[in-house]
């Protein structure tokens, strides 16, 4: 039974309004009707894109004959237990007896990622990861920030805590690339990576605790969850944009008393009764996203034309704690960065990759090259990567975080490169250059600029982030990836869903444990190994 503070509800009864159809609002819809016993068909979606999925999205590129990811997940069986715990409850797609927790386990252990080439220097050499570069001085720095509270360390920078030393080591390579940081990022996110994936440390040389889809994240995980939500009668809506929310306040309560959409073309109000609940996606990381071809440059915009941020720049302006998305969404220049997907039809380019790393398709995870002025990095999936991807086409996909630099094979910035042109610079990157023609028969290329991608990492302050469901709220919480969830860390799938478990079991009274959050150093053999390494300076753990 579902229970609110002022009264106890029937969940059959119950109606459930979901802003945006991201992962965070999918897992809410399931928690609801898994743990609350909402209706299914009580439960509406409000998406104005026209596909489900958010972030996690894997397509036909539109700009080339071939496909497109804008990111990929690295999963961890450690501290992606929310996930798990979601997973645990859907059928994948093709099987209704294997849950899609199930296939990912099966898949990581059919091809286990073990990299053995995961730092590649200007010569082309690949080198030993395994010597991380720390020195006594790194370690100390590591530490300071490990030991200080959040609220000493405040809105300062990763830069603030470390020296120029620090961001030459391979560790540092390791890292930022690993999770997309930058040295303007806030500290307080570095420290909070620190401490979740501690146990990584020991195999950050080899990414050996790294779990995959078996598919891209949107056939593989996005896909089976809405099946079971439609099959459970869930209502999704797209191209319907909700421009604002009224809320009603009394002296212990905050209700959210009516939604403001546009459907069609059209400004319509639904107002939300006593059994009426509200779950809003605060801001989206691949808003305004753009791409390009073999032959064009995505754009970079600035000027908020999707609307990703709207509603919770509108909503924010009626409540102090209900964040401050200007300081995640106001510096484009601090938060964007550029991926790009290569379909070969061709094994040219996958046959010189294999033979340079020894890494078989979707073993080898990230390989980065460190000497890059766009620091750029790539993975190659195991294929198919895609649902009905032919079985003599090959992806790979890769970024670069530096992309305002030139490259050091083209006489570009990244940002203003076409497909083409990027792929350029990875052959030179690679050492291909012998094989660039035949290489450049066989490739598509499908870049995709991201003005807000590393915007939840951006320095913050404590109220920039509204709590899941804000003091006294009784039928709304906030989703997403600019929520506050203490100790966990954003830019991962985990947090979307571990908010989406907090506001449902908060809201609806739910009596069921939300997983902890893992912390390796509560666990003494795992401590040992990780301050072991960087004590030492050299990830020697081996999973083979």
């Amino acid at each position: 039974m579902a229970k609110r503070n002022h009264q106890i509800l029937n969940p059959k009864n119950m109606h459930v309004h979901l802003v945006g159809a991201g992962i965070a609002t999918m897992s809410a819809a399931v928690f609801l009707i898994r743990d609350v016993g909402v209706l299914g068909e009580h439960i509406h979606f409000y998406e104005q894109l026209p596909v489900e999925g958010g972030s996690l999205d894997g397509a036909r590129s539109p700009s080339a004959d071939g496909y497109v990811t804008r990111g990929g997940r690295m999963l961890e069986d450690e501290a992606y237990v929310c996930l798990w715990n979601l997973l645990e409850s859907i059928p994948t797609v093709g099987n209704p007896e294997l849950t899609v927790r199930q296939e990912i386990a099966q898949f990581s252990r059919e091809v286990p990622t073990y990299a053995r080439a995961r730092i590649i220097d200007r010569n082309h050499q690949i080198l030993d990861a395994s010597d991380l570069g720390l020195d006594a001085y790194d370690r100390v720095q590591l530490t300071r920030l490990l030991a200080l509270p959040e609220k000493l360390i405040g809105a300062r920078r990763i830069e603030d805590f470390f020296s120029e030393h620090f961001f030459q080591t391979n560790f540092w390579t390791m890292w930022c690339s690993m999770f997309a940081f930058q040295p303007w990022h806030s500290a307080i996110e570095m420290k909070r990576y620190l401490l979740r994936f501690m146990q990584e440390v020991p195999r950050i040389h080899t990414l050996a605790g790294v779990r995959r889809t078996k598919l891209n994240q949107y056939d593989s995980i996005v896909l089976p969850i809405q099946r079971w939500l439609q099959n459970h009668g869930v209502q999704f809506e797209s191209g319907v944009t909700v421009k604002d929310v009224d809320f009603v306040e009394s002296a212990d309560a905050r209700v959210a008393s009516a939604l403001h959409i546009e459907r069609n073309g059209q400004a319509q109000e639904i107002k939300l009764g006593v059994q009426d609940y509200v779950f809003l996606t605060l801001g989206s990381m691949t808003a305004d996203a753009a791409y390009g071809g073999d032959d064009t440059v995505p754009p970079l915009i600035r000027d908020k034309r999707d609307g990703g941020f709207e509603l919770w720049e509108t909503i924010a302006s009626k409540a102090g704690d209900f964040g401050r998305p200007n300081a995640f969404c106001g510096n484009v220049d601090e938060s964007k960065w550029e991926s790009f997907t290569l379909t070969m039809t061709g094994r040219a380019l996958l046959q010189r990759i294999i033979d340079f790393s020894g890494n078989q398709p979707g073993t080898g995870a990230l390989m980065t090259f460190k000497d890059s002025n766009w620091l750029m990095s790539i993975v190659v999936p195991h294929a198919p990567h895609f649902i009905g991807q032919p079985n003599d086409v090959y992806t790979l996909w890769g970024y670069g975080l530096f992309i305002d630099r030139e490259g050091n094979y083209v006489n570009k910035k990244m940002s203003e490169c076409t497909g083409q042109e990027i792929l350029t610079e990875l052959l030179g990157q690679m050492g291909f250059e012998d094989a660039d023609g035949e290489i450049r028969k066989t490739t598509r290329v499908t870049t995709v600029m991201m003005p807000y991608i590393t915007s939840q990492f951006e320095r913050r302050v404590p109220e920039d982030r509204p709590l899941v469901v804000p003091k006294g709220a009784k039928n709304f919480a906030f989703l997403g990836q600019y929520v506050e969830i203490p100790e966990d860390v954003v830019f991962t799938v985990e947090y979307s869903v571990r908010g989406a478990m907090h506001g449902v079991y908060e809201l609806m009274g739910v009596d069921l444990p939300i997983p902890a959050i893992y912390h390796a150093l509560e666990h003494p053999s795992v401590a040992f190994q990780a301050l072991r390494t960087i004590r030492t300076g050299r990830a020697d753990w081996d999973a083979r």
